[in-house]
């Protein structure tokens, strides 16, 4: 299938004709503006607007490019290689995982919660960067350190720093290995959402995360799905400040069995498991001792 011309409608037209099998109606029109307002700088007042004009030749190309991609499935942010968070665009790709809405409210959660400024910050798995990037943006004059896995995650959260202009120290590191992780200093805040799906859950994710976004990012290779909270949970006894804060990102079938082990652990004054916004118990919340 061609697009008829190079008119706004008709590219329209082209997107509606060829992707309604891979999205929602109001999904669907969402992608189209994220595609338009990238290559075309389009509004989505535009989209209404402006139908009747044409595109240009370059324009139209990377716009049929997209629409090419985003037929085999892969996300519209590793698409235009970028996804907002925060107000912010920050660079993607399939070494990390997209950034989610939830996990804004995760970020906001944490700057309502720690107002001291001067505070020492660990982010675990950092991939894109986005949770570190954004508070050492907003935070108090905090210092942030982060650490992954994966390099591919750490050189891509490096240049999302330098494009929002913040100094972050990054780490390359598996918070599993009880090696390496005594040569971290200590913090007064660490943050996680790192890997929590149990591979049995994977039949009932979207084909397009299970097939596109990174497993190492996404799923945890071990009989205990709790596997990575519990480790963190474990480094806060010697790498936690006293009153400092422990926030977690949870999956919502193991949230309890976290609270279960960091209230074993004694290391914490108060734990709190909160909701997101769709009522799904999501955010962990606890303060040293």
């Amino acid at each position: 299938m061609k697009i008829a011309s190079n008119k706004v409608k008709d590219v329209l037209q082209f997107f509606r004709q060829t992707l309604p099998h891979l999205y929602e109606p109001a999904e669907l029109e969402e992608v189209i503006f994220l595609v338009f307002n990238k290559y075309a700088q389009f509004s989505k007042t535009d989209l209404l607007t402006r139908q009747n004009e044409n595109l240009n030749q370059s324009t139209l190309l990377f716009i049929y490019d997209a629409c090419k991609a985003l037929q085999e499935n892969t996300p519209v942010q590793y698409v235009l290689n970028e996804a907002w968070f925060y107000d912010r665009v920050f660079e993607v790709n399939a070494s990390v995982l997209i950034p989610r809405p939830e996990t804004e409210e995760l970020v906001d959660l944490i700057l309502k919660s720690v107002s001291a400024p001067h505070q020492v910050v660990l982010d675990v798995g950092t991939g894109s960067g986005c949770i570190a990037i954004i508070l050492a943006a907003l935070g108090k004059h905090w210092q942030v350190s982060s650490i992954d896995v994966s390099k591919a995650a750490l050189l891509l959260a490096a240049k999302n720093a330098e494009r929002h202009h913040q100094n972050i120290a990054w780490l390359e590191m598996d918070v599993l290995d009880t090696k390496a992780t005594p040569s971290l200093t200590t913090f007064d805040v660490v943050v996680s959402n790192p890997p929590y799906i149990k591979e049995t859950e994977a039949n009932a994710m979207h084909e397009r995360v299970k097939m596109k976004e990174p497993h190492l990012a996404l799923f945890v290779n071990h009989a205990d799905a709790s596997i990575f909270y519990k480790c963190i949970i474990d480094l806060c006894r010697t790498k936690l400040n006293a009153n400092g804060f422990l926030f977690f990102e949870l999956n919502p079938l193991t949230a309890l069995d976290v609270k279960r082990y960091a209230q074993e652990s004694h290391l914490f004054r108060t734990i709190e498991l909160l909701t997101d916004l769709s009522g799904h118990c999501r955010f962990f919340k606890a303060q040293r001792l």
